[in-house]
């Protein structure tokens, strides 16, 4: 346990709850909902428990409840009032606030235990996109601001592509009902962020087509080989960090030289794909801003 973040700075609070650090301030001040720790120079430090405390009081201001009544209850009516109100309409903030408990304790049965409640109201497709993926966006601003360590990102990325496997597999035993085209899908040399491709694979099967996973770092030329085992081949490739703007182009258009032709075609997606410089994209090449519009496309 000694590995775990168990103390926290206002700025972790407010990056993890969403509440500006001077309102968390003020409440504590006017309302005692918070008793943060000391340091030698008087810097506010929390533990877990407060962390905790203020996800739920959160979730309760968001849903109405007047700050100076929350402050009046007693600290185990606060747990108790979350789970009485939690509905279709909170669950989204409810289960991103679990999840992120369970990321910062390295909890794997709360993880467990909030993605069963989710799965019992809501299909997969739903939880991932409600709340799988505002919680990576969320993930993602956490580790930039120095609130959450890599390990925690690989954490609960880890146990939210489990849950993928669990969905994809549940879809490739099933029979294909179109026919029309392959999609495969892959990651550029030294790409390693997965979990997007892994739920657009999801998304593919889920909408009957045959799927060829490949995964990262995938060498252009070994894509070259697929076009002897099949005709009609959609490329899908996610580009998060790689290649880099410098030789984004020059990518592109190795790609286009090796595997375009009347039977293919390229989609891109991905945070590099706004540096795509569409006047070099041929009518063969989608370029998607989300996986929304990509699914749609399909």
């Amino acid at each position: 346990m000694n590995n775990i973040k168990s103390v926290f700075s206002i700025k972790d609070l407010e990056n993890l709850s969403g509440i500006k650090a001077h309102t968390i301030r003020i409440w504590e001040k006017r309302y005692d909902i918070l008793q943060p720790m000391r340091t030698d120079t008087n810097i506010r430090l929390y533990d877990l428990v407060s962390l905790q405390k203020l996800l739920n009081i959160t979730l309760l201001h968001d849903y109405g409840y007047k700050i100076s009544k929350i402050a009046t209850y007693p600290q185990e009516k606060i747990p108790s009032l979350v789970r009485e109100i939690i509905s279709s309409k909170t669950a989204k903030s409810h289960a991103i606030s679990e999840f992120k408990m369970a990321m910062m304790n390295f909890d794997q049965e709360l993880f467990f235990n909030t993605y069963n409640w989710l799965i019992a109201e809501k299909s997969f497709k739903e939880i991932f996109h409600q709340v799988f993926i505002p919680l990576m966006n969320e993930l993602g601003l956490l580790w930039q601001s120095d609130t959450i360590t890599p390990a925690h990102e690989h954490f609960i990325s880890y146990l939210i592509k489990q849950k993928l496997l669990i969905n994809t597999e549940k879809l490739q035993i099933l029979k294909q009902t179109k026919l029309d085209k392959v999609f495969v899908l892959s990651l550029p040399m030294n790409e390693i962020h997965e979990l997007g491709l892994m739920y657009l694979n999801y998304e593919i099967l889920l909408n009957g087509y045959k799927t060829i996973y490949l995964g990262e770092s995938m060498p252009i030329e070994n894509l070259k080989d697929l076009k002897k085992h099949f005709d009609s081949i959609v490329f899908v490739s996610y580009l998060t960090v790689q290649p880099e703007k410098d030789i984004l182009d020059s990518y592109i258009q190795k790609m286009s030289d090796e595997l375009l032709d009347d039977t293919t075609e390229l989609w891109y997606i991905g945070r590099m794909v706004e540096f795509i410089k569409k006047e070099k994209v041929s009518e063969r090449i989608n370029v998607f801003n989300s996986i929304t519009e990509l699914v749609d496309w399909i």
